[in-house]
């Protein structure tokens, strides 16, 4: 039996304070450019198995009983007492929160009381380049302000993460751009926008990047499925090595989230460079029952220290459950079956585990002490 008695969910968001219903619901397991075609549900799909699967218990009702008893069992209990039996359920321990996304989720405060759990603020780095940008009349306010909030944010945040991928594509030159390029960059987007209008210049994305590297902070780069509407292939995590190249031995920690379906080049960078490391993420809670095979085929390529469990929900605190049942699932029956067949000791299956689950984002985000050797 392979144990992960705690859980680091070392990138999420929080939930939504508002009660759902099945259309709304949905949405937020299909992540598709509009609703299901006519005749059919995004409850059809390995996450909207998992949730089934995996929820239902933890409201007091039968595993993979009907989405409408389901929904009507949710909301009996209120979204309030609904979301805490879920995200206590879920068996993670600590939560580490993007909280880029707009007002309806819950914050840091919010999710550390529902689930019982320690949270912690990763600052999404555009979000903060625009809201700089609302309150800074010149350029040079800006990207003195901008360095300022930076520096201010690495004092309590654990992270940086970016959206460059999603913004512009991973495809940027790897370098720091000059202050020249910089401040004609700046002051085109500043005479451009609007309030609250978004940064995609890959001029300034590139420095909001190098400026995070600066920092020291451990820095989460986008990559692989996202938002609707997106072109992953823009978003493939091997489009990162040069700038992984060229920020080797700086001090600062790249870590690539979700990847998937591009897990695999995720995992051949984390084996390549010793700043690198990948999320396991939404490429479990995406594939549900296939998640074992997905697993697997990360754990062939990435050193096993590299490796971070996350659920990358946002939303709904069913898909916090299944992100952390469907790791625990998939590593149960990938390492169980190699300790099973003689391959692997059960010492080793546990200690790795371990690591996965928690030790090596305690290390990596400075969380507390642990023990990297399990």
């Amino acid at each position: 039996m392979i144990e992960t008695p705690s859980l680091v969910d070392q990138y999420c968001h929080g939930v939504l304070r508002t009660e759902l219903g099945l259309g709304t619901f949905e949405a937020h397991l299909g992540r598709g450019e509009g609703p299901p075609a006519p005749g059919t549900t995004f409850f059809d799909t390995q996450t909207g198995f998992a949730v089934r699967r995996w929820c239902p218990p933890l409201l007091g009702l039968e595993p993979h009983c009907p989405p409408a008893r389901y929904l009507a069992r949710r909301r009996e209990l209120g979204v309030l007492e609904a979301g805490r039996r879920l995200l206590r359920g879920s068996g993670i321990t600590t939560y580490l929160m993007d909280t880029g996304l707009p007002d309806d989720l819950t914050g840091p405060t919010e999710m550390a009381s529902a689930a019982e759990a320690e949270t912690h603020e990763i600052v999404r780095l555009e979000l903060l380049a625009e809201q700089v940008a609302d309150t800074s009349g010149t350029v040079e306010s800006f990207l003195a302000n901008l360095a300022e909030s930076v520096h201010a944010a690495a004092v309590g945040a654990v992270a940086f993460t970016s959206v460059a991928g999603v913004r512009h594509g991973l495809a940027l030159a790897p370098q720091p751009p000059g202050p020249g390029e910089v401040r004609g960059a700046a002051g085109r987007w500043l005479a451009d926008r609007t309030v609250g209008g978004p940064v995609t210049d890959p001029v300034l994305l590139r420095h909001l990047l190098w400026i995070a590297v600066a920092s020291g902070r451990p820095l989460q780069l986008h990559a692989g499925l996202g938002e609707p509407g997106l072109r992953i292939d823009r978003t493939d995590p091997v489009l990162l090595a040069d700038f992984a190249r060229a920020t080797a031995g700086l001090g600062t920690d790249l870590v690539l989230l979700h990847g998937y379906p591009y897990h695999r080049h995720a995992a051949h960078l984390a084996g390549i460079f010793p700043h690198v490391y990948a999320d396991l993420g939404p490429a479990l809670a995406r594939t549900g029952a296939r998640a074992g095979a997905v697993l697997a085929e990360i754990l062939e390529l990435a050193p096993f220290g590299k490796l971070l469990f996350s659920t990358g929900a946002s939303g709904l605190p069913e898909l916090h459950v299944v992100g952390a049942r469907l790791f625990r699932e998939a590593l149960g029956r990938v390492l169980g079956g190699w300790v099973a067949d003689g391959a692997w000791s059960l010492h080793d299956a546990q200690r790795v585990a371990g690591m996965i689950a928690s030790g090596t984002a305690q290390r990596v985000y400075g969380l507390g002490p642990t023990d990297a050797g399990g």
